[in-house]
């Protein structure tokens, strides 16, 4: 039995594109048994740039939460590192997200 689920609020070719340009996807959620998290996937490259310009603009960096680094910010690699981090028991350590509703999301894995 699968006990995790990945979701995206929009699963299309554009937002593929989209996600792998920008080097980031926020509207990613995880079902875990029946607990929801919005997790953010951002490359490292990406993860850089909004380091340096926040910090030249406002002199710090504010993180967003449930952020997860990936490879590239395709589907496959988001869906390939959540499984990894489920295996580790990452969202244990994290904060889930109430009233999801998962009708308005699309299933990948």
């Amino acid at each position: 039995m699968n006990k995790m689920n990945i979701y995206f609020s929009e699963d299309s070719e554009l937002a593929e594109y989209e996600a792998i340009s920008k080097g980031y996807r926020t509207d990613i959620f995880v079902k875990i048994e029946d607990v929801f998290y919005n997790v953010r996937a951002y490359t490292m490259l990406r993860l850089q740039q909004d380091f340096e310009s926040e910090n030249e603009d406002y002199g710090y960096y504010t993180v967003d939460p449930n952020l997860i680094l990936v490879k590239d910010a395709n589907r496959s690699e988001i869906a390939f590192t959540i499984g990894k981090l489920y295996e580790q028991k990452y969202f244990e350590e994290i904060k889930p997200v109430e009233k999801v509703d998962i009708s308005s999301l699309k299933r990948i894995y």
